[in-house]
């Protein structure tokens, strides 16, 4: 994935969501997201340039019809256009904010398989520029920002279809192979060409991954995040080992049943 501190559509900065006992929930995330010398966490929930990365609300009335799933923030050039794409294709609208003029400021989506987004306006680079000072010297790169998104479904293909149509971005084919054979993921891309997110084809070897969107927030410790997930009251589903015998990358559930997944730095 590039740089996601970059305006272009397609892009992705940041990423909500509204869970019931929020103070368990922030307890969960601070502990689990807390670990290394320049840990993704931070009280303000934003990342070491300065900027919003996630946001843990706390569940509301207004919200209450939101699912529980972190919802990506997709940039598009044009929200009432990629929302009005998005009801002919099968999608399902949850929320629209619009200003005093009706103009749409962002929403809420949910795709034929289930799995909620965000649509937001492309944000300006002056919006984004982080503090000066913010982001220390010594902070690995992957570290305070999502890493990667990506959702598995049963039909790869169409899903793609459906978000190519949506956000109006283009996609590339992504050749795999396990042992059933070849098979194709896919790329959704960024007006600037870089791959901004990945829609997979669910697999025997997949289990655990759910068809809603997948971020992937780096820590500093892997190994001691996982520890703290249980410890808090989360679930480990599934992880995976490199040649050293230590995790690289796990996916988990929270204590209210949300899904993410940890990566190693």
């Amino acid at each position: 994935m590039s740089d996601p501190i970059n305006p272009r559509v397609g892009g992705i900065l940041s990423a909500d969501i509204a869970v019931p006992e929020h103070e368990r929930e922030v307890r969960f995330y601070s502990r689990v997201l807390g670990t290394g010398e320049v840990p993704l966490w931070r009280e303000d929930l934003m990342n070491n340039l300065g900027m919003p990365i996630i946001g843990l609300g706390a569940r509301s009335a207004e919200y209450a019809d939101l699912p529980l799933q972190w919802m990506p923030h997709i940039q598009v050039a044009d929200v009432a256009g990629s929302v009005e794409r998005a009801l002919d294709v099968g999608g399902t609208e949850l929320m629209h904010g619009k200003d005093d003029d009706g103009e749409s400021q962002w929403a809420v989506l949910l795709d034929p398989n289930g799995a909620a987004f965000g649509l937001i306006p492309v944000v300006s680079a002056d919006a984004i520029s982080p503090p000066e000072g913010t982001a220390p010297p010594e902070a690995p790169a992957r570290v305070g920002r999502i890493a990667w998104v990506d959702l598995t479904v049963s039909d790869a293909g169409a899903t793609r279809d459906f978000y190519r149509r949506v956000v109006d971005c283009s996609a590339q084919d992504v050749e795999m192979e396990d042992a059933s054979g070849r098979y194709s993921n896919y790329d959704l891309l960024g007006d600037d060409g870089s791959p901004a997110a990945r829609i997979c084809d669910a697999r025997d070897d997949s289990p655990g991954r759910p068809p809603v969107w997948m971020i992937h927030l780096p820590v500093g410790d892997l190994a001691e995040s996982l520890r703290r997930v249980e410890e808090e009251g989360g679930k480990l589903i599934k992880s995976t080992r490199g040649n050293d015998g230590e995790p690289t990358s796990a996916v988990i559930q929270d204590p209210v049943g949300a899904y993410l997944a940890l990566m190693r730095k």
